[in-house]
Protein backbone atom coordinates (compact mmCIF):
# COMPACT_ATOMS: atom_id res chain seq x y z
CA UNK A 1 0.00 0.00 0.00
CA UNK A 2 2.87 2.43 0.82
CA UNK A 3 4.38 1.77 -2.62
CA UNK A 4 1.22 3.12 -4.26
CA UNK A 5 0.36 5.95 -1.85
CA UNK A 6 3.76 7.66 -1.79
CA UNK A 7 4.01 8.17 -5.60
CA UNK A 8 0.35 9.17 -5.72
CA UNK A 9 0.81 11.78 -2.98
CA UNK A 10 3.94 13.07 -4.73
CA UNK A 11 2.05 13.40 -8.03
CA UNK A 12 -0.82 15.27 -6.33
CA UNK A 13 1.66 17.62 -4.62
CA UNK A 14 3.44 18.37 -7.92
CA UNK A 15 0.14 19.11 -9.68
CA UNK A 16 -0.89 21.41 -6.80
CA UNK A 17 2.43 23.28 -7.03
CA UNK A 18 2.07 23.67 -10.81
CA UNK A 19 -1.49 25.00 -10.48
CA UNK A 20 -0.47 27.43 -7.74
CA UNK A 21 2.41 28.69 -9.90
CA UNK A 22 0.11 29.21 -12.87
CA UNK A 23 -2.44 31.01 -10.72
CA UNK A 24 0.17 33.35 -9.22
CA UNK A 25 1.90 34.05 -12.55
CA UNK A 26 -1.20 34.88 -14.58
CA UNK A 27 -1.21 38.56 -15.54
CA UNK A 28 -3.92 40.93 -14.42
CA UNK A 29 -6.32 42.16 -17.08
CA UNK A 30 -4.80 45.09 -18.93
CA UNK A 31 -6.59 48.22 -20.10
CA UNK A 32 -5.87 48.87 -23.78
CA UNK A 33 -4.23 52.18 -24.64
CA UNK A 34 -4.50 53.43 -28.23
CA UNK A 35 -1.22 54.92 -29.39
CA UNK A 36 -0.31 55.93 -32.93
CA UNK A 37 3.37 56.66 -32.25
CA UNK A 38 5.22 55.75 -29.02
CA UNK A 39 8.07 58.06 -30.09
CA UNK A 40 5.69 61.03 -29.89
CA UNK A 41 4.15 59.69 -26.69
CA UNK A 42 1.05 57.79 -25.64
CA UNK A 43 -1.41 59.45 -23.28
CA UNK A 44 -3.81 57.57 -21.03
CA UNK A 45 -5.68 58.00 -17.77
CA UNK A 46 -4.39 56.31 -14.62
CA UNK A 47 -6.91 56.40 -11.77
CA UNK A 48 -8.40 59.63 -13.10
CA UNK A 49 -5.08 61.43 -13.61
CA UNK A 50 -3.20 62.03 -16.85
CA UNK A 51 -0.31 59.67 -17.61
CA UNK A 52 1.93 59.11 -20.61
CA UNK A 53 4.58 56.75 -21.98
CA UNK A 54 7.23 57.53 -24.59
CA UNK A 55 10.11 55.71 -26.32
CA UNK A 56 13.40 57.56 -26.86
CA UNK A 57 14.07 55.72 -30.14
CA UNK A 58 12.28 53.42 -32.57
CA UNK A 59 12.47 49.95 -30.97
CA UNK A 60 14.57 47.27 -32.63
CA UNK A 61 15.30 43.82 -31.18
CA UNK A 62 18.41 43.72 -28.99
CA UNK A 63 19.01 47.49 -29.26
CA UNK A 64 18.56 49.39 -26.01
CA UNK A 65 16.31 52.44 -25.82
CA UNK A 66 14.84 54.46 -22.99
CA UNK A 67 11.25 54.08 -21.86
CA UNK A 68 9.88 57.18 -20.12
CA UNK A 69 6.62 57.23 -18.18
CA UNK A 70 4.99 60.22 -16.54
CA UNK A 71 2.33 59.55 -13.91
CA UNK A 72 1.54 61.52 -10.76
CA UNK A 73 1.19 59.85 -7.39
CA UNK A 74 2.67 56.50 -8.45
CA UNK A 75 5.04 54.56 -6.19
CA UNK A 76 6.02 51.69 -8.53
CA UNK A 77 6.15 51.21 -12.31
CA UNK A 78 7.27 48.15 -14.23
CA UNK A 79 7.20 47.28 -17.92
CA UNK A 80 7.38 44.11 -20.00
CA UNK A 81 7.24 43.35 -23.70
CA UNK A 82 5.17 40.49 -25.15
CA UNK A 83 3.55 39.49 -28.41
CA UNK A 84 -0.05 38.40 -28.83
CA UNK A 85 -0.20 34.66 -28.31
CA UNK A 86 3.58 34.32 -27.91
CA UNK A 87 5.38 34.24 -24.57
CA UNK A 88 8.61 36.22 -24.92
CA UNK A 89 10.06 35.02 -21.63
CA UNK A 90 10.88 37.08 -18.59
CA UNK A 91 11.79 40.62 -19.62
CA UNK A 92 10.33 42.84 -16.92
CA UNK A 93 11.94 46.19 -16.21
CA UNK A 94 11.43 48.24 -13.05
CA UNK A 95 11.39 51.94 -13.88
CA UNK A 96 13.14 54.38 -11.57
CA UNK A 97 11.96 57.86 -10.65
CA UNK A 98 13.92 60.57 -12.48
CA UNK A 99 12.06 63.80 -11.68
CA UNK A 100 8.70 64.99 -10.45
CA UNK A 101 6.19 62.35 -11.66
CA UNK A 102 8.70 61.02 -14.24
CA UNK A 103 10.06 57.48 -14.40
CA UNK A 104 12.54 55.85 -16.79
CA UNK A 105 14.40 52.64 -17.62
CA UNK A 106 16.80 51.52 -20.31
CA UNK A 107 15.02 48.59 -22.00
CA UNK A 108 15.73 46.09 -24.78
CA UNK A 109 13.26 44.11 -26.86
CA UNK A 110 13.88 40.37 -26.95
CA UNK A 111 14.43 38.66 -30.30
CA UNK A 112 11.46 37.13 -32.07
CA UNK A 113 12.70 34.18 -34.14
CA UNK A 114 9.51 34.18 -36.25
CA UNK A 115 10.27 37.70 -37.50
CA UNK A 116 7.03 39.21 -36.19
CA UNK A 117 7.03 42.93 -35.49
CA UNK A 118 3.83 43.38 -33.50
CA UNK A 119 4.54 44.01 -29.83
CA UNK A 120 2.63 44.97 -26.72
CA UNK A 121 4.15 47.04 -23.95
CA UNK A 122 2.53 46.09 -20.65
CA UNK A 123 2.90 48.83 -18.07
CA UNK A 124 2.10 48.14 -14.43
CA UNK A 125 1.48 51.29 -12.39
CA UNK A 126 0.88 50.37 -8.74
CA UNK A 127 -1.01 47.22 -9.77
CA UNK A 128 -3.01 48.79 -12.61
CA UNK A 129 -2.01 47.21 -15.91
CA UNK A 130 -2.05 48.95 -19.31
CA UNK A 131 -1.43 47.42 -22.77
CA UNK A 132 0.16 49.62 -25.44
CA UNK A 133 0.53 47.95 -28.86
CA UNK A 134 3.33 49.04 -31.19
CA UNK A 135 5.37 47.77 -34.15
CA UNK A 136 9.09 47.56 -34.75
CA UNK A 137 10.87 48.27 -37.99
Amino acid sequence: MKRVMLPLLLAVALVAIALAGYWLKRPADAMAVACADPLAGCSFSHRGAAASARFSARPTALEAFELNVRAAGVSRISAEFQMVGMDMGFNRYDLRPTADSAWAARVTLPVCVSGRRDWILYLDLDGSRYAIPFSTR
